[in-house]
């Protein structure tokens, strides 16, 4: 494949072949016989979109799913409507999705029971940690006397038992490929190779088996440094889940303790960095991979959740680039919009639904926040480059770089290309 008329983000305007690799970047090429070829018309190229961590069969699930959060739910009355009128899939469940206390408060087995009984119900708490399943799905589970319904995400005893619904992955991938993704990575934790996500069109690295998600309730400081010396030890990078302070600190002590680390090691999310910890990240070398699309997805209710005196903690970005902290950015999908565009416009503004300002000094620009979703699935905080021997993977946009940075907009995506191939096309 030719691309003629490129321009790139420095405003080079070249022509670049391209299979499954970037073969030559150059003022001008010959097309060679039977080659296909694209005019760019001088729109900006740029290396395809990574999404460093989103999970993939629950972002095609979701689309399945009814969405049950704050911004769709307002009370009990609205999410017994939001139930009943949901109709259960071919598996027989109604699925909801989105799920925070602050629509009815903590939900239990008993609270579903009364609003939506017969049906069996399953409603994921937004932070993805938790399900809550009401009698007659604790019932298909063969846990009709389950205390209260509330399950782990994590655990497998249960949900083993479920009846996978046909994972819609073709119309998540393509979705994607609409905003210029071109490789994601799957941070499902304990994914086995057999489960591992097929029919994308993107590029899949998953982090299993090297992924660990901390809870509070339950943190060892002892049993985290054993499993990341034992990680180490057969030469397998670290992904360790941290959203709140604690999971940070101790997952910080851990790395600390194990006497080793690896280049590729990795911190995800890192939603609450103590100012205190911030040179800490530096001098272990780990990188974080955050979403500072929930500023703008669920800012509000973090000005109502966490104290005043915290939320400087929230989604940092610029004291983590400034300080020197490896960084890259992803959407979290299904937990966060899949849209990468709408992270990067977050990092620019950080604006709440309401319109507030949550930590402006961590805004960066928009140029900084393009080039966090540029990374390679083994090197996130590593920005690819329209260069020769870089993958064939790009994405065109029907706009000029200063545009680009400015908008931050999906709609300007005109094609994407994988390996030599397009894979969306909206035109040019």
């Amino acid at each position: 494949m030719l691309i003629r008329r490129a321009t790139l983000l420095d405003d080079t305007v070249v022509d670049i072949r391209l299979g499954e690799t970037i073969e030559q970047v150059a003022a001008s090429l010959p097309s060679q016989p039977g080659e296909q070829v694209i005019d760019a018309g001088y729109g900006t190229v740029i290396p395809g979109l990574h999404d460093h961590h989103l999970h993939v069969y629950s972002a095609a699930a979701e689309q399945d799913s009814i969405r049950i959060g704050p911004a769709e739910v307002a009370d009990q009355t609205g999410l017994a409507a939001a139930l009943t009128g949901a109709a259960a899939g071919v598996d027989g469940w109604i699925r909801a999705v989105g799920y925070h206390e602050a629509v009815a408060g903590p939900l239990d087995r008993r609270l579903l029971d009364r609003l939506i009984p017969g049906v069996p119900v399953r409603v994921q708490h937004r932070s993805g940690v938790l399900w809550t399943v009401n009698s007659a799905g604790l019932a298909a589970l063969g846990l009709a006397d389950h205390p209260d319904g509330i399950l782990r995400s994590a655990d497998p005893t249960w949900s083993d038992a479920l009846q996978r619904r046909p994972a819609e992955v073709a119309e998540l991938s393509a979705r994607l490929a609409g905003y210029g993704v071109t490789g994601v990575t799957d941070a499902t934790p304990d994914l086995q190779p057999g489960d591992r996500p097929v029919g994308l069109l993107q590029r899949v690295h998953c982090l299993a088996p090297g992924k660990r998600i901390l809870h509070d309730d339950g943190l060892d400081l002892d049993a985290l440094t054993a499993w990341i010396s034992e990680q180490h030890r057969d030469g397998v990078p670290v992904a360790v889940h941290c959203v709140t302070s604690a999971q940070l600190v101790v997952t910080i002590a851990a790395l600390r303790e194990a006497g080793s680390s690896h280049p590729a090691d990795r911190i995800e999310h890192a939603a609450m960095v103590p100012t205190d910890c911030v040179g800490d990240l530096v001098a272990l070398g780990v990188t974080v991979v955050t979403q500072p699309n929930f500023v703008a997805e669920r800012g509000d209710q973090y000005r109502t959740d966490v104290p005043a005196a915290e939320q400087d903690q929230l989604w940092r970005l610029a004291t983590l680039l400034s300080a020197g902290v490896p960084v890259a950015l992803s959407t979290d999908a299904p937990f966060g919009a899949p849209d990468p565009w709408a992270a990067m416009r977050a990092a620019v503004h950080r604006r709440t639904p309401r319109g507030a300002v949550l930590n402006p000094v961590e805004r960066v620009s928009g140029g900084r926040a393009l080039t966090l979703f540029l990374g390679g699935a083994t090197e996130p905080a590593r920005p690819r480059r329209v260069a020769p021997g870089e993958p064939g993977d790009l994405c065109l946009l029907a706009a000029s770089p200063q545009r680009v940075v400015e908008e931050l907009d999906a709609e300007l995506v005109a094609a994407t290309i994988v390996g030599g191939v397009v894979v969306f096309e909206r035109g040019f």
